[in-house]
């Protein structure tokens, strides 16, 4: 008996002694690496094992010592876009990945309106489905799209598909707006381009955000990892720790993220939820101030409980402001007042990926940004409104404007005449004899019908504060 218990303890030790390092989901084959960066690889071994990291670009080798908990991570220099190459890890017994490219690495996060893939939900289509799924096949493009999970404590790896080239099924169930992104700059920088997909329809940013950043808001309650209630997906810090944690490190160029209308109960500090949520992602992955880009909630009828959308526009136009190396794509002419998931998500994709180019890749002479207010003068009975990023002017494209409102002293708004003279738009009103403010789309439903001569449309808003 004992003879047995000392043979199977010399066995285990043994397979231990020879075990693969193991590694996250998302470092694994056929995946995108930025270029031209410092990019963290991580895995698991034994404690104490010597792990060794070659890379087949430069047949640099990399030694790396596991922590008492097995856990190691180490930096790898990537040079410019390029590939297939691999990458080989030895802690005794060797480990190579393969198929791995070196290129533009994005995550697209939020709620349904990133989520919704190219195939559509249920009875809800996107705009070009069969197109896009005709012409996807692109070994250039890769794809990663993370499950959805949500736990109390941070995890270290997730639940995702492979990376997958781009084909007909992984682009069906990819994010549409993600996929159309990584599709436009795949054309136009000539590189490969890895998208990573974290998202759940339906969701607060609040459980986007780790416990560190929601201590601003003390408000907000974040429950303990062993908390016995039952756990809910817009429970505060559930979704980071499950499908945002397992990334962090990974090296990325930047995010795309369109996520709002669960939060329009709470307009007030969504701008500096938002911003809270960007800096805590920024200071965990550790590389510097990485652009974000974001989508203003759509054009919809909201009838429910939640509030109003107008608000919510007005947080993520402050949030604006407030993120360093940040762009947003106004929406306002892009929503159905039927669905909350308009079918049109190629418009959305070219907006963001407008900003991409000319913000991140220096594309000089490319429009990106939408018009938005800029002051008001009153004349008489008239207001005229000038905006910024309008640098060739404004148009309706030859239809109406009926989007403005005005209002006196009473406080009241209605309809305004509105035309594009030299400096802005120009607005009377019969019913308004001494305007002291003006407001164009701030409704839930309406849309947008006013944009620069770049084709970008204006952003909604408000002067008064009532």
């Amino acid at each position: 008996m004992k003879n047995r218990i000392l043979l199977s303890f010399l066995l285990l030790s043994g397979f231990c002694a020879e075990a693969e390092v193991e590694l996250p989901a998302v470092i694994s084959d056929g995946m995108v690496l930025q270029q031209k960066s410092d990019v963290e690889l991580w895995g698991w071994a034994r404690k104490g094992a010597k792990v060794t990291v070659v890379t087949s670009w430069n047949n640099k080798v990399y030694g790396i010592v596991a922590g008492s908990d097995g856990g190691w991570r180490v930096m790898v220099g990537t040079p410019v876009a390029g590939g297939p190459y691999t990458i080989s890890f030895d802690d005794g017994k060797r480990k190579v990945l393969r198929d791995i490219l070196i290129g533009e690495v994005w995550i697209c996060s939020g709620q349904s309106n990133m989520e919704m893939p190219v195939k559509g939900f249920a009875n809800q289509p996107v705009l070009h489905s069969t197109g896009l799924l005709m012409d996807s096949r692109n070994p250039q493009i890769r794809l990663f799209r993370l499950e959805r999970a949500m736990t109390r404590e941070p995890q270290t790896n997730c639940k995702a598909t492979s990376w997958e080239e781009a084909g007909p099924v992984s682009v069906g169930n990819f994010s549409a707006v993600g996929y159309q992104y990584a599709k436009l700059l795949q054309e136009k920088l000539k590189v490969p381009v890895g998208m990573i997909m974290t998202t759940w329809g339906g969701t607060v940013v609040e459980a986007w955000m780790d416990r560190h950043a929601l201590e601003a808001f003390p408000d907000i309650k974040v429950l303990a990892d062993g908390d016995t209630t039952k756990i809910n997906k817009n429970e505060p810090a559930v979704l980071f720790n499950a499908m945002v944690n397992p990334l962090v490190g990974y090296g990325i160029r930047g995010v795309i993220w369109y996520q709002g209308e669960q939060n329009r109960p709470n307009p007030q500090v969504y701008d500096r939820l938002l911003a809270g949520m960007v800096k805590e992602w920024r200071d965990l992955w550790k590389r510097g101030d990485w652009p974000f880009y974001y989508v203003q909630i759509a054009p919809f009828v909201y009838n429910d409980r939640l509030g109003p959308a107008a608000p919510l526009r007005e947080a993520q136009q402050r949030a604006w402001a407030m993120i360093p190396h940040s762009g947003m794509v106004v929406s306002m002419d892009a929503g159905e007042e039927r669905t909350i998931h308009p079918a049109n998500k190629t418009v959305i994709s070219e907006r963001l990926a407008c900003w991409a180019l000319a913000d991140t890749y220096g594309w000089v002479g490319l429009p990106y940004e939408s018009p938005v207010y800029k002051s008001m003068k009153v004349t008489g009975d008239t207001v005229t409104v000038a905006f910024d990023h309008s640098p060739n002017g404004l148009t309706s494209w030859g239809k109406p404007m009926e989007d403005f409102e005005v209002a006196g002293g009473d406080k009241k708004f209605y309809p305004a005449h509105a035309r594009i003279v030299a400096h802005g738009v120009q607005l009377v009103s019969d019913s308004v004899k001494v305007p002291v403010a003006v407001r164009y789309a701030y409704k839930n439903w309406v849309v947008g019908d006013l944009y620069n001569t770049e084709g970008l449309p204006a952003a909604p808003f408000r002067t008064d504060s009532w």
